[in-house]
């Protein structure tokens, strides 16, 4: 299989759950300024959407938007627990939590980073993006990761989505429980494996 990222973009959450889960994955760099790969490919011929990450998998099947590539790794070893069984109660909390940080978190995030973004919007977003780390950080009170002590691919995501913070302008220590909880991520050996691999270490 192959995972079409950019270092430190929403594609490491994939990159972690592939090496959580023990699945070899070929990487191929996507400049997201040119859209051309690393090889020289025109990434709107890849994914016409111009975003990664894209998977694309043994079998021929394309893959886009964070969640589904999650949750298709997930599945592909099944004993790893990143993404629980289907028809579980703990796999509608998975898919929960993955889309709560796709819709609420992730798309928040993004009009920081835009130099045409005006400044008041952007503290309307940190303020926005507060009130949903507060639900975070209370619903982490006592838990190791999102369902508690396993970790699964939605901790990925909300992982890879709060490394922006710091370049938002959004201090994490503010929220104690999600605080721990990033360093906690963080350390996690397959974690720091992607991030290296990725050059963000």
């Amino acid at each position: 299989m192959k995972l079409y990222y950019s270092p430190g973009a929403c594609s490491l959450s994939p990159h972690i759950v592939s090496r959580e889960a023990g699945i070899a994955l070929q990487l191929e760099q996507v400049d997201h300024r040119d859209k051309k790969t690393k090889s020289g490919e025109d990434f709107w011929s890849i994914n016409p959407k111009g975003q990664v990450p894209v998977l694309d998998t043994d079998d021929g099947q394309r893959f886009t938007e964070v969640p589904v590539i999650l949750q298709y790794l997930g599945d592909q070893k099944p004993a790893s627990g990143l993404v629980p069984a289907a028809g579980t109660t703990d796999r509608y909390r998975v898919q929960e939590w993955l889309n709560f940080v796709a819709s609420e978190l992730h798309k928040s995030y993004i009009p920081l980073f835009r130099p045409s973004t005006p400044d008041d919007y952007k503290k309307q977003l940190r303020k926005n993006i507060g009130k949903r780390l507060e639900l975070v950080d209370k619903h982490l009170a006592g838990k190791q990761y999102l369902m508690g002590d396993t970790f699964t691919a939605a901790d990925a995501y909300l992982f890879t989505v709060m490394r922006w913070s710091r370049a938002a302008d959004i201090d994490l220590g503010q929220w104690p429980n999600i605080k721990a909880y990033f360093d906690r991520v963080a350390d996690r050996p397959k974690v720091k494996e992607a991030m290296q691999a990725e050059g963000l270490q």
